[in-house]
């Protein structure tokens, strides 16, 4: 009797999970990339940028509708120590598939010196497949990029 009630039991079970309405698919991509070591000019004071530090973009959403999107910098070892980035501001750009940028969405130039410099992005729906991308700006010159792809 009890072998009766268990296989009822998991033949209700998976009845149930065949006819439940599906639920969206969702996708969350985050990638980091290595912010390589540079110098540049703050008010005639030359600063530097060491190793140890990453770039990292964080992208959610479903299909083309992006709910969450953020992007920033995480220093640790040597570049923790670091005085950081200055006249900094982050970018987000978005392509299609032939890798056409349609649209940008500029941040604002920081002029302080942040070490972790940071930026969210409103949600949106692409009006395309392509790619979304970040790119970070220390005093004017992009130094680095993380990207991406959209796809169905």
């Amino acid at each position: 009797m009890r072998y009766v009630t268990r296989l009822t039991t998991a033949l209700a079970a998976a009845a149930a999970l065949t006819v439940t309405a599906p639920t969206p698919a969702h996708a969350t991509a985050i990638g980091s990339t290595p912010v390589r070591t540079f110098e540049y000019s703050v008010g005639g004071v030359t600063m530097k940028v060491p190793t140890g530090c990453m770039f990292t973009h964080v992208i959610r959403g479903s299909g083309r509708k992006i709910t969450y999107q953020n992007a920033g910098v995480d220093c640790a070892f040597v570049g923790a120590l670091s005085s950081g980035f200055c006249n900094w501001r982050i970018d987000f750009t978005y392509a299609d598939t032939n890798n056409r940028t349609y649209r940008t969405s500029r941040g604002r130039t920081h002029s302080e010196c942040k070490i972790d410099p940071m930026r969210n992005n409103s949600p949106q729906t692409l009006p395309r497949y392509g790619k979304a991308c970040t790119h970070l700006y220390v005093n004017g010159v992009r130094r680095v990029s993380q990207c991406h792809h959209i796809t169905k």
